[in-house]
């Protein structure tokens, strides 16, 4: 083991350690069903406490790396040639899946109201008439900088403002992929699924295919026979089955994109709220062909009445968009962005979040986590 932590870095101990541990994971240092070492021996080794080392082999639990056996340790459970196997093999059907909604309402801390009415006042006061001027096509600057900010510290997406797009929500965002990468693309989706990410490309006009879900994500052998362009996944908790996708399928999704230069479409609804430490790494994050768009909203985050989303743009879709759609004007209203500009870049969005974590993790039966 050769781990470094950077003694006071802005990124905590235990996912520097995290990091370190995920790239030997990929590379094989550590080879599929091969054990880690211990978290006393771990933490003698790179000078943290076991504490530390207990947190960093979670975030591997949860993103499907490794798992934990009684009494027995930690075990590594991805290989990198997981994926495409033939229809035969498919492990389960969706039929069988279970059906679960989104995280139970008990527990869920909404967002505090004086805290928004707060935030929108000072904006009244601070930008005046600036709130009844037209934003950029894209979004105001200010909210799509505090965006970016944001997913560099949350989500370990680094792109720059020009990358973002703001709209009315995700339904919105959807239609403008569809007017962005052309509706002679044959569009691949869950099945199950949301059902208005159907509902929103077969009103687009375009070909739809339903690919079964299994217990880890789309089966291999439907995604490798599927003659699509583009992949639209929900890979944190798709809904209605809950199903999250293990660390090797979403690493399969980027194979199957790469292989054929595709596009997948990451739709990363709701996973601010995962409970195991930091939300599941993203496509986005791994992906290293520039083919990925994340789409996200505030729905949940603050409120279902707060109709604004965001989608974050592959490097080179930048300029085709700008072409093709630049001509749209921004469906958010300038104040409403304001608004969210100030709530990220004060903290009050991310404390939010952060005390809903713990409550859904109070919430969580004895063991649940």
């Amino acid at each position: 083991m050769n781990y470094a932590i950077e003694r006071g870095s802005r990124v905590p101990a235990y996912f520097q350690l995290y990091r370190q541990i995920r790239e030997n994971i990929l590379s094989g240092a550590y080879p599929f069903r091969g054990r880690l070492p211990s978290k006393r021996v771990m933490a003698a080794e790179t000078g943290v406490s076991t504490i530390t080392v207990e947190h960093a082999y979670e975030q591997l639990c949860a993103e499907g790396y490794i798992e934990s056996r009684e009494r027995s340790g930690y075990f590594v459970i991805f290989r990198p040639t997981d994926g495409f196997a033939s229809a035969s093999d498919r492990e389960a059907s969706s039929a069988a899946l279970p059906r679960q909604g989104p995280p139970a309402e008990e527990g869920f801390v909404p967002f505090p109201f004086s805290v928004l009415a707060k935030t929108m006042r000072r904006v009244l006061d601070d930008r005046g008439e600036d709130i009844l001027k037209k934003s950029s096509n894209t979004g105001c600057a200010e909210c799509r900088e505090a965006v970016a900010k944001y997913l560099a510290r949350n989500r370990g997406i680094r792109v720059g403002a020009e990358q973002i797009v703001i709209g009315s929500g995700a339904e919105y965002l959807y239609g403008l992929i569809v007017e962005l990468l052309g509706r002679d693309k044959v569009y691949a989706l869950e099945f199950p699924s949301y059902e208005k990410i159907e509902q929103v490309y077969r009103a687009s006009g375009v070909r739809c295919r339903l690919l079964p879900l299994g217990p880890e994500g789309i089966e291999s052998g439907a995604l490798a026979q599927a003659c699509a362009d583009v992949l639209h996944v929900t890979p944190y908790r798709s809904y209605p089955t809950g199903i999250t996708a293990s660390a090797s399928k979403r690493h399969e999704y980027l194979r199957w994109a790469a292989a054929g230069d595709r596009f997948i479409v990451e739709d990363d609804f709701e996973s601010e709220f995962s409970v195991t430490g930091r939300p599941v790494e993203t496509l986005f994050a791994l992906a290293g062909q520039d083919n990925v768009i994340y789409v996200n909203t505030f729905s949940k985050t603050i409120s279902p009445a707060v109709r604004v989303g965001y989608m974050v743009l592959p490097k080179r879709l930048v300029a085709p968009f700008c072409e093709k759609l630049g001509f749209y004007s921004c469906s958010v209203p300038a104040f409403e962005q304001y608004v969210l500009a100030e709530l990220i870049e004060r903290g009050d969005f991310e404390r939010h979040i952060n005390r809903v974590r713990r409550s859904l993790r109070r919430a969580l039966p004895k063991g649940g986590a």
